[in-house]
């Protein structure tokens, strides 16, 4: 009776490992479709991840050269640490706004920070 007990809680445990759902903080690669300039996918191609949208207060602050070159440099020494640095004009204001924002988590930046960087990219394409 006790094996049989024992043998039960085991199949039980075997069942719902195999079934549980991956871990919430899996990194998965992110794409983004030149198509669909507020979405992107994963390149394991399930769904897609909705774009969230920069906070800009109400009225925009304006963007001095000092904000610029602060923004240049902090995109130059956190960004390229994990990978190459894209061209500003790589993507639009809106496609790089996804990305500013899933790279700030990882990057360990402020938001005045991101914010800078965001400007760097933005500004440089008018």
């Amino acid at each position: 009776m006790k094996t049989k007990f024992i043998l039960g809680l085991c199949a039980l445990a075997f069942a719902y490992g195999c079934t549980a759902k991956k871990a919430v903080n899996e990194e998965v690669p992110l794409v983004v479709d030149k198509n669909s300039p507020s979405m992107m996918q994963s390149a394991k191609g399930d769904a897609p991840v909705v774009a969230v949208p920069l906070e800009v207060p109400e009225e925009k602050a304006e963007v001095t050269a000092e904000v610029l070159a602060e923004g240049k440099n902090l995109y130059g020494t956190n960004c390229a640490k994990c990978h190459k640095l894209y061209d500003a004009k790589s993507f639009t204001a809106e496609e790089w706004t996804p990305i500013v924002m899933r790279m700030q988590k990882k990057a360990r930046i402020s938001d005045e920070q991101r914010e800078k960087i965001y400007a760097y990219l933005t500004t440089t394409q008018m």
